[in-house]
């Protein structure tokens, strides 16, 4: 395991018998592989820990069920695994285990237009959904950078570049289906739009980690298609400058739909990436959704804004292939960065800070990231405060990753004390669990060991994530 992260508990025997009841229940659905171990034993983070001992590929409900009830009944551990785009070591099988694919569970179950929602197994992506709902006129607009997983974007309370207007999947999970530790199915929430029946269930779930269920069904809400939409870019002298215009504009009201700032680092590793030509210069890609006489107002406001900070080279891309091509440029800004360094590892920051805060939290981490002599590039969703730091090291030099874990940890103390978060879409996995003890609390984490302590008390679901417990 890797030695800065957290220590977690040591890994647990995976019996004999408990591995033959699981090949003799599933077959060719159950996999001993090294491979196809070692591929559901690793995210995209830089963590690492031994893999799970099996993979499950179910392709049920009942086949979640029945291979939780065989974990619960040996003590065996349990990882759901969606696509395997995580990074702060959700998947890792800290405690040994097996992992439970559940990318084979990918089917539409129910579109209901007229209400807006959609039901759907927890495998099927976030590009695969709005591809198989195209044709109703309504879109699913949770997006983060990878392709992820509906389930596993419930399960990490993800967000993405629309946030500020349609929100994270706290607020766009309505029902859920749920495997608990012993192997039983329970149903949280509705399809209605809102309920004050008994404890919120669906929003405990919601961001749970796999720590507390594993997810077999997602209801989420839709979205009507804008009638138009017309998305931008503009380059500023600083990322100050920039900074400033995105929080006037939301201290205005502008109902943006999308503002990201990338800057002139991120610039040139996505212009050689992705083959583009933007000013290498620190900017803002905006969209914006509503009406024709909508969005040009907006965006005749934000251009204004823009003006008296000093934003020049308004670039508009006004047709679907051309927005297309930013915003998947935006979205691999990740593995462009990767690949601007060959052979290393991105140590990612997912801070989140109240929006007048968010040019203080910024400027003050830049300059410290400049200091340290360390590869790093920036981009964010400004729009709600949240941005997203990635230090480029050398996986084999313990001096890069102790200098990149202390600039982490001097940029979250940091969004602290300025009543921010360590964490605004990541979730904590393994690499935050200390930050969270330091944003939480002791009372209100014992709280949640209390919570995992009470529907798993075998600690069998994904254990040794979000806090450290024993492992029995």
């Amino acid at each position: 395991m890797d030695s800065h992260a957290p220590t977690p508990s040591p890994a647990r025997d995976v019996p004999p018998a408990f591995l033959a009841a699981l090949s003799a229940r599933f077959g060719a659905q159950c996999s001993m592989a090294a491979a196809v171990c070692a591929q559901h034993g690793r995210d995209e983070g830089s963590l690492q820990a031994p893999p799970p001992a099996a993979v499950v590929f179910a392709e049920s409900t009942q086949d979640v069920q029945d291979a939780v009830r065989l974990a619960a009944q040996y003590g065996v551990p349990v990882i759901p695994y969606g696509a395997g785009s995580s990074l702060e070591g959700h998947l890792l099988a800290v405690q040994g285990g097996i992992s439970i694919d559940l990318g084979r569970m990918n089917r539409v179950l129910s579109v209901n237009a007229d209400d807006l929602t959609v039901t759907v197994q927890p495998g099927i992506t976030r590009k695969a959904l709005n591809d198989a709902i195209k044709d109703t006129g309504l879109f699913f607009p949770i997006d983060p950078g990878a392709d992820a997983s509906i389930g596993g974007m419930a399960a990490t309370r993800a967000s993405g570049t629309n946030a500020v207007r349609y929100g994270t999947m706290r607020e766009n999970v309505l029902a859920l289906e749920v495997v608990t530790a012993s192997g039983d199915v329970i149903r949280t929430g509705t399809r209605a739009k809102k309920s004050s029946a008994g404890y919120d269930l669906t929003r405990l779930m919601v961001g749970s980690e796999g720590t507390l269920g594993l997810f077999t069904e997602v209801t989420v809400r839709l979205y009507p298609l804008p009638e138009a939409v017309s998305a931008a870019i503009c380059s500023f002298p600083s990322i100050e400058a920039a900074v400033r215009t995105v929080i006037q504009t939301i201290q205005l009201g502008v109902p943006i739909a999308r503002v990201e700032l990338i800057d002139v680092n991120a610039v040139r590793m996505v212009n050689a990436h992705s083959k583009l030509h933007l000013r290498e210069e620190p900017l803002l890609l905006m969209e914006f959704h509503g009406s024709p006489t909508g969005v040009q107002e907006q965006a005749e406001v934000v251009q204004d804004i823009a003006r008296e900070w000093g934003g020049n080279a308004f670039e508009w891309a006004t047709t679907p292939e051309e927005r297309t091509r930013l915003w998947t440029a935006r979205h691999n800004a990740y593995f462009a960065a990767v690949q601007s360094r060959p052979g290393c590892k991105a140590i990612s920051t997912d801070t989140c800070v109240p929006i007048s805060r968010l040019a203080d939290c910024l400027l003050d981490s830049v300059a410290e990231a400049d200091a340290s002599g360390i590869p790093y590039f920036l981009v964010g969703h400004v729009g709600d405060g949240n941005f997203h730091f990635g230090y480029l090291i050398d996986p084999d030099s313990p001096d890069e990753r102790t200098r990149a874990e202390q600039l982490n940890h001097q940029l979250v103390a940091r969004a602290l004390r300025m009543q921010g978060t360590c964490t605004g879409e990541h979730g904590v996995g393994i690499h935050k669990m200390d930050f969270l003890q330091e944003e939480a609390g002791e009372g209100a984490v014992a709280m949640m060991r209390a919570i995992k302590q009470a529907l798993d008390p075998q600690n069998i679901l994904n254990p040794g994530k979000i806090f450290t417990r024993p492992a029995r």
